[in-house]
């Protein structure tokens, strides 16, 4: 299953794999919306950029995002101003606005044709119960000096108890956009790899080795790393400090009309809304059924509850494409944004989005560049990524500290009753087989496929996941396929075959 934006491009074959040691001013480690953002803005500035991208270019989140270019990141800042303090609500709510001015600035300059439009944002609810969340929310902003708005009904196909409204948001298709940078890039001077993976990073003598799994290096004066969560745990610790969300998207056409702006709803179960063009025809995209990475999930609780809600409303509806991605949320609800370490002064990091990346990458990019550059960023201390404060969100750091102790060590104990004979087809299992742990996918013709159903990440035991037929880890996301080859990290080695 592809990504509307990936059907939009032709993405096959454009950058080759790396197969020589080279060296640069700045290495950067993956091909995101960040990552290539970053190269962007260094290359303009002169600095030989390479970009090393494990898959392809923007084949992860960026491409499997809903793109909403927007400030309005749920309900939000009252959080903000309880947790963190005035000034770090109305320095979020700043430089986020500023992004999509950023965004719209490098689109307008370099004449990128990726849809882009001005859309008005809207978190709303269906019941009466959340008022109280949103009356919270309008008078955070109303503090901030915003001008937010709270509406009792929007152009959505039923009725709402309340809608608040961010005006002159935007959204765009992120792919056509990180391709017309890379284009920029290459005329720059830099350099781009893809089917490269990046598995580790050493410092020596002032300068920065990546290494990768084909036995190539790049030696670098400076080391970004974009790699969606960050896969080296030592210095830096993030597999402590982050998990990963997966969603699930549906895009459809339908004659009847659509609604104005995009939305999503305050509690779960989360739907998000918004509109795009495809071959020339307005269609609607539907985004939700979210749960944590390694959740056991059915088809009829992920795409099954996305096109219900279609059909409830869109009656001719027609499914055009579904998709899914993962985002990585640290337990704070802020990013990572800054060096991978206080050990590693000439290593950066940006991570843990929380599904909001369009405009964070961007403001997560500025920071970067300008640490590179020398200059002072006055937003890094909201997001410094070696922030050691406490933890506010108890409820998600004890469900993590429980997850990962299962998976560690309780589940491994367990004994599994299955036998291969059980597993239905085009499923899986993990069973007992001589007293060792064994993942088992029998396919439509009852062919059979054995893995070591262990995390090359950290060691957790993987589950299987039914509607995607893959391996997933429920500690830190790292996804496989039903062969064992890796499709997310951090773990970037493929299961062992047996």
């Amino acid at each position: 299953m592809s990504s509307l934006w990936e059907n939009s491009v032709n993405f096959k074959n454009k950058f080759n794999k790396l197969n020589e040691n080279l060296d640069c001013d700045v290495c950067i480690v993956g091909g995101g919306i960040f990552g290539i953002t970053c190269a962007y803005y260094l290359s303009m500035q002169g600095f030989k950029v390479i970009v090393l991208e494990k898959d392809f270019i923007g084949s992860k989140t960026t491409g499997n995002t809903t793109a909403k270019i927007t400030s309005q990141h749920g309900l939000f800042y009252d959080y903000l101003i309880n947790s963190f303090g005035l000034k770090q609500a109305n320095d979020y709510l700043y430089i986020n606005n500023k992004a999509i001015l950023e965004i719209k600035n490098i689109i307008d300059s370099e004449k990128i044709d990726c849809d882009f439009e001005f859309q008005d944002s809207f978190v709303y609810t269906t019941s009466k119960e959340d008022l109280e969340a949103f009356y919270n929310e309008e008078k955070a902003l109303k503090t901030l000096n915003f001008n937010s708005s709270l509406l009792s009904s929007c152009s959505l196909p039923f009725g709402v108890e309340c809608a608040l409204k961010f005006p002159n948001q935007a959204q765009f298709n992120p792919l056509k956009y990180l391709y017309s940078l890379c284009d920029i890039i290459i005329e720059n001077g830099g350099k781009i790899f893809c089917d490269t993976c990046c598995f580790d990073f050493k410092m020596q003598d002032q300068f920065n080795f990546a290494y990768c799994m084909n036995g190539n290096f790049v030696k670098s004066k400076y080391l970004i790393i974009a790699s969606h969560f960050p896969f080296k745990n030592f210095p830096g610790f993030y597999f402590s400090k982050m998990y990963q969300s997966t969603s699930y998207a549906i895009a459809f056409e339908t004659n009847e009309p659509l609604f104005n702006g995009y939305y999503i709803n305050n509690t779960p179960p989360l739907f998000s809304y918004r509109t795009a063009l495809y071959n020339g025809k307005r269609i609607g995209i539907i985004v939700g059924s979210d749960n944590k990475t390694g959740k056991m999930v059915s088809y009829d609780n992920t795409y099954g509850i996305l096109e219900s809600e279609i059909f409830k409303f869109y009656k001719d509806a027609k499914i055009l494409f579904r998709w899914n991605t993962e985002d990585c949320i640290s337990l704070d609800k802020l990013p990572y944004v800054g060096y991978y370490s206080s050990l590693l002064k000439n290593v950066f990091v940006a991570t843990g989005f929380k599904k909001w990346g369009m405009t964070l990458s961007n403001v997560s990019a500025n920071i970067i560049c300008d640490m590179i550059l020398g200059k002072e960023n006055d937003y890094l201390y909201l997001f410094d990524s070696t922030r050691l404060k406490p933890i506010k969100n108890f409820d998600e750091v004890k469900n993590m500290t429980v997850d990962t102790t299962f998976s560690l060590v309780i589940d491994k104990l367990k004994t599994s009753n299955f036998e291969v004979s059980e597993i239905p087809e085009d499923s899986g299992k993990v069973i007992d087989i001589d007293g060792k742990k064994v993942g088992v996918y029998k396919d439509i013709n009852s062919k059979l496929y054995f893995v070591n159903p262990i995390c090359t990440h950290l060691g957790c035991l993987l589950s299987w996941n039914e509607v995607d037929k893959s391996w997933d880890c429920p500690c830190h996301g790292s996804r496989f396929d039903y062969m064992g080859k890796n499709l997310y990290g951090p773990g970037f080695k493929d299961l062992d075959r047996f």
